[in-house]
């Protein structure tokens, strides 16, 4: 494959992954009535479009068009999310939980992003690298939301 090729298709599996943070923090949020949780879960929201647009510039920019849609693994994931709430009911604990699980697999897509041998340019690198620094911010902001719901689950 070349190397450009490799580089979009990086890019865009990047955007599904943001993508797929958006509709379970999406579904998150219909699942609580706590108002801090609903604010938390719009910023994730919100910092993942802001993602989503700036790989897609640079998709775009190397003439790729604007990638859309999620994986199909998310798509399984927020399936087992709606089960999961169904027999828990709307439990602080379980959504953070489910949560920090897809954060987990956010942070698995951008280590293998910036592990791998695709060439990319610095400017690039940099900007998926500063993604995951916020995502991994993100990801220790839920933990830690989640290890409180548990004290006061117990």
């Amino acid at each position: 494959m070349e190397q450009q090729e490799m580089l979009a298709e990086v890019l865009q599996d990047l955007v599904k992954i943001n993508n797929d943070r958006v509709e379970g923090y999406e579904k998150a949020k219909e699942a609580t009535d706590d108002a801090d949780l609903k604010a938390l879960f719009q910023r994730m929201i919100d910092d993942s479009e802001h993602y989503a647009s700036q790989l897609n510039a640079e998709l775009v920019s190397m003439g790729e068009p604007v990638k859309s849609g999620t994986t199909t693994a998310g798509k399984l994931y927020r399936a087992w999310m709606d089960m999961k709430i169904i027999f828990t009911g709307h439990n602080r604990y379980a959504i953070l939980s489910s949560c920090e699980y897809g954060e987990d697999a956010a942070q698995r897509a951008y280590y293998t992003t910036l592990r791998s041998d695709t060439g990319m340019p610095y400017s690039m690198r940099e900007m998926i690298a500063n993604q995951q620094i916020s995502l991994r911010n993100a990801h220790d902001t839920i933990k830690t939301y989640r290890d409180l719901a548990a004290v006061v689950h117990s």
